[in-house]
């Protein structure tokens, strides 16, 4: 492709333009395209929107597996005969001092997911304390991944002071009964709509490598554009023994980083994260996945280890980037150092699950 095409793609998204469908599938699947002059253009997209910043969340998966739902991508779904590491909700103690160790550890966002179809009312009060008393204690975003929620249970939040409601779309509607038969894609759409009515940003995200095809990528981009989603988490298929799905399909790095840029261009102004499965996936391009996004997360995902903190803190740093964070990047670095020594991590080459030391480092 000719430099005015990356440079048309660049200015249409930052013109705000709905790109087409068939431009969209071109990005993802068209080998007259090429990566690397595809992220410029999508960096210049991002660095108009966000510049060179990177926000870094971390997860705190706040009660494990017992989960009627039989998502086939997951570890904690009912129908899953993975070995992890079950427990219910964590105490109100044990979520509040891995808060204190995600600010201190350099998060923005600290995300609590809980397992589970959705919270009772109980359940929504005690999610709601919760969040009030992170966002009077540290000054971190609070993001929480509950399930199905209707508007008076995402009001009870909103009065909290929740910043975002996760609740992933994951695949296309067309495609979702293929990954789950418990719940429906459009009881997704009704969560993420009660959350913006409330007031509550919206954090949704897809899972790629379900054997979708291209056209199914886009839809779902296309579909959090009408949503107005806020935050766009990318998972990347992690091959587990025991989940109904456990082989990912076509996810080369270099297709992994059209998908990115493709979100770029359709979503321009989200936050677009680089989640699950990047160091399985991307391998040695990781780093080049920041050209298209701006987000990340911070030691590993709900039940998968995930790279080490200081390797991450220094991909960043190294490649230009800013790590938003009340501590400076070196002292960051210096205390992940300190803890990677202690905690060694070994990703390479396999989706490796979490300790409960690493499930429940407050415990």
């Amino acid at each position: 492709m000719r430099s005015n095409y990356y440079d048309s793609l660049a200015t249409r998204a930052l013109d705000g333009e709905d790109l087409s469908d068939e431009l969209c599938e071109q990005v993802l699947v068209d080998p007259e395209v090429d990566v690397l002059p595809l992220l410029n253009a999508a960096y210049t997209v991002r660095k108009a929107h966000w510049g060179n910043k990177v926000t870094v969340h971390i997860l705190n998966n706040a009660a494990n597996g017992d989960c009627p739902e039989d998502c086939s991508y997951c570890t904690q779904a009912k129908t899953s005969d993975v070995d992890i590491e079950e427990y219910p909700m964590k105490s109100r103690e044990e979520i509040l001092d891995e808060a204190k160790l995600a600010y201190e550890n350099g998060a923005f966002r600290y995300c609590m997911v809980f397992s589970g179809r959705g919270p009772s009312k109980a359940r929504t009060d005690q999610l709601a304390s919760l969040v009030s008393e992170i966002k009077s204690t540290y000054p971190l975003e609070v993001c929480v991944s509950a399930g199905l929620l209707d508007d008076d249970k995402a009001a009870v939040l909103a009065d909290a002071g929740l910043d975002r409601l996760n609740h992933n779309l994951n695949t296309s509607e067309e495609h979702y009964a293929e990954i789950c038969t418990t719940h429906t894609y459009q009881d997704r759409i009704n969560t993420l709509r009660a959350a913006k009515r409330n007031g509550i940003e919206m954090c949704s995200g897809l899972i790629a490598g379900m054997g979708e095809p291209a056209s199914d990528l886009v839809e779902i981009a296309k579909t959090l554009r009408e949503l107005e989603a806020e935050s766009i988490p990318i998972n990347f298929l992690l091959p587990f023994e025991g989940n109904e799905l456990v082989t990912p399909q076509g996810l080369s790095p270099q297709y992994c980083l059209r998908v990115l840029a493709m979100y770029r261009f359709t979503n321009p102004a989200a936050e677009i994260r680089i989640a699950a499965g990047r160091e399985f996936h991307l391998r040695s391009m990781e780093v080049m996945g920041l050209y298209a996004a701006n987000s990340l997360f911070l030691d590993g995902y709900l039940n998968a280890k995930g790279a080490s903190s200081n390797r991450t803190f220094e991909m960043i740093t190294d490649a230009g980037f800013e790590i938003v964070s009340d501590f400076a990047a070196g002292d960051l670095i210096t205390a992940a150092e300190k803890s990677a020594s202690e905690h060694p991590v070994d990703i390479a080459g396999k989706s490796a699950k979490k300790t409960l030391d690493e499930l429940r480092p407050a415990r």
